[in-house]
């Protein structure tokens, strides 16, 4: 289910490689009455590319050009360069502006950004391929896209991103940026580094036996896809990321000991304990990922107050609860109002309740 967004007449999308350009097909193809879409790029041609591909409808030469009179900005460029291009993008936009990001890493940001028009944003998809030339209409389908909001986001900044993503075909998420980051470690920045040491190991073994090893198993095809990933992108995400993806080496450092202590030990029985646990995480994330069953309505009763809308959605998000969608009903005197969520599944539903009223808030089916 992707809900209809509210018709954006202009959206800005500073940085139109292989996530910006499909930020600009998709929102061409699925997005309400979009007006008009610009794009910048500092690289030579590509905003130009962009154009012809027709993920964008005009290049634009600046930043500021872009996003000037824009009602939603994406900044999808290297994440060394995102707190400058947003600060420079927040001076130009108006005050009902959205401004977010798609970078790898959110702590960094989301610290140095204090300004409640901007989200931080991170959708998980991508390839090994990059480049404008690769972008696809289709590549956020049914991926996550989190959010991360704070006490400063307004409710109805964070109803039209968390709406605008969706529209993308993403399923948005709020999450806390420290706890963002901590995953992200994990199950993004960690699996790379992986890749590159193995394949280091791998070229080294059949380097020794003068290239005479021709044949590699789709296991070791499946690990490395991401082996030598653009090397000027890699170095800012495991820079800014860098307090999360040590501890995390550190502990598959750990685990790899284990293995080896129990190979040279000659300790089957340790083996098959070790094998049989990485069999039932793995059960448990693949079992994360299953969404199903109808979608049900929750209506929120909230005082209009700046930080309640993220609070209850970094809850959510924090307690694993998808939001399908979400929609604003302010009263009439504007000091208090409603907030719908649909979420998935019965299970989904009756979490949300008691997590919300857990926070203080009148919550009931609707």
């Amino acid at each position: 289910m992707h809900a209809e967004p509210t018709p954006t007449s202009r959206i800005a999308i500073i940085g139109v490689g292989l996530i910006g350009g499909s930020i600009g097909l998709a929102a061409h193809s699925r997005v309400a009455d979009v007006g008009e879409i610009v794009g910048f790029d500092p690289a030579p041609g590509v905003a130009e590319a962009a154009v012809k591909l027709g993920a964008i409808d005009r290049a634009a030469a600046t930043i500021e050009e872009a996003a000037r009179g824009a009602e939603i900005i994406v900044l999808a460029s290297p994440v060394a360069t995102l707190v400058e291009n947003a600060r420079i993008a927040l001076d130009c936009a108006g005050p009902e502006a959205v401004i977010t990001d798609v970078g790898s890493t959110k702590r960094e940001i989301v610290a140095a950004i204090d300004d409640p028009r901007f989200i931080g944003g991170h959708p998980i998809a991508g390839a090994e391929t990059a480049g404008v030339e690769h972008a696809r209409e289709d590549l956020f389908e049914d991926s996550t896209w989190f959010v991360t909001p704070t006490p400063n986001t307004t409710g109805t900044g964070l109803e039209r991103l968390m709406r605008f993503t969706n529209a993308l075909g993403a399923q948005p998420h709020a999450v806390d940026a420290a706890d963002h980051d901590r995953l992200l470690a994990d199950v993004s920045h960690l699996p790379h580094v992986l890749a590159n040491a193995l394949v280091t190991q791998a070229a080294g073994t059949i380097n020794a036996e003068d290239g005479r090893v021709t044949v590699v198993g789709p296991s070791f095809r499946d690990a490395t896809r991401v082996a030598g990933a653009n090397s000027s992108i890699w170095r800012d995400i495991y820079l800014s990321n860098h307090d999360a993806l040590v501890p995390a080496i550190d502990s598959v450092i750990n685990s790899l000991a284990e293995f080896r202590d129990a190979l040279k030990e000659g300790d089957g029985d340790r083996i098959v304990e070790l094998n049989e646990r990485a069999k039932t995480d793995r059960q448990s994330l693949l079992e994360q990922d299953l969404v199903g069953g109808e979608v049900h309505e929750l209506r929120v009763s909230v005082p209009n107050q700046p930080g309640v809308l993220a609070n209850i959605t970094l809850a959510l998000g924090k307690a694993g609860v998808n939001i399908v969608d979400m929609a604003l009903y302010p009263a009439a005197d504007m000091r208090s109002g409603a907030i719908s969520l649909w979420v998935p599944g019965e299970e989904a539903a009756a979490k949300t309740e008691a997590l919300i009223a857990d926070l203080g808030f009148p919550v009931a089916r609707a």
